[in-house]
């Protein structure tokens, strides 16, 4: 447990901008480690770009209504070069600080849910939502139908919330199909054992209440109009 503790360990520096009048936050991290590295912006608590070390290049993890919101050219290779800085500055604070012990949080239960709407046959996207850790990160397994599909899924930086714990999330694309069955697995240190999520394709049908008060609802109408017809041709008659 030590030895992953130490390979957790990171030196994070965050940057806050306040606009008080606005009152809006821009938040800006920079956090390494040995083995990983992050780099991440956001706007009012949604995360709006962070650096993938791993395929080398920036991404805008936001809606599509905001795609046409870009940084300057460069945003990435300078996120490379703040890596170099933290990894050095991490060297030297582990040299001051020796081994200090780290309180560890577990995170809470996984919840799972679709991007879309689900429609069968129709691409989607299954969010495995994690929040409450620390320290960053968690590990994130997928399964369909008993069958391991991590490597098919992507997970995000992680995102600190206001009491200095950590969200995670993590994205799994798949065309939903009647009868399959996917599962979500979260692994961290603080956990005793991995907490799991299940989430099984259901296609909600409409009902038949609907249906049965609209029919019910003409049929009352209808009766209206010829009781008022037959008391009005009546009241002609007698008159």
């Amino acid at each position: 447990m030590k030895m992953m503790m130490k390979e957790l360990l990171l030196f994070l520096s965050c940057v806050a901008c306040v606009s008080a009048d606005s009152l809006h936050v821009d938040l800006s991290i920079t956090g390494c480690s040995d083995s990983d590295g992050e780099e991440m912006y956001s706007l009012d608590g949604e995360e709006i770009w962070f650096a993938d070390f791993v395929n080398k290049k920036g991404v805008y993890p936001v809606p599509s209504f905001m795609e046409s919101f870009r940084y300057e050219e460069g945003i990435y290779q300078g996120a490379e070069a703040n890596q170099q800085i933290c990894k050095d500055n991490l060297k030297k604070d582990r040299a001051a600080m020796k081994e200090i012990p780290l309180e560890n949080d577990p995170p809470s239960s996984p919840m799972i849910y679709t991007r879309d709407r689900v429609e069968l046959g129709e691409k989607n996207t299954l969010i495995c939502h994690v929040t409450g850790f620390y320290p960053a990160p968690v590990q994130v397994h997928w399964t369909k139908n008993g069958e391991n599909v991590t490597e098919a899924a992507s997970l995000n930086v992680p995102y600190p919330n206001k009491d200095s714990s950590f969200t995670q999330m993590s994205r799994l694309d798949f065309t939903p199909q009647l009868g399959d069955m996917y599962s979500c697995t979260v692994t961290h240190p603080a956990l005793n054992q991995p907490l799991t999520r299940i989430w099984d394709v259901e296609v909600q049908q409409p009902g038949i209440g609907p249906a049965v008060f609209c029919g019910l609802g003409l049929t009352i109408g209808l009766l209206g109009v010829a009781a008022g017809t037959f008391f009005l041709i009546k009241g002609n008659e007698c008159s």
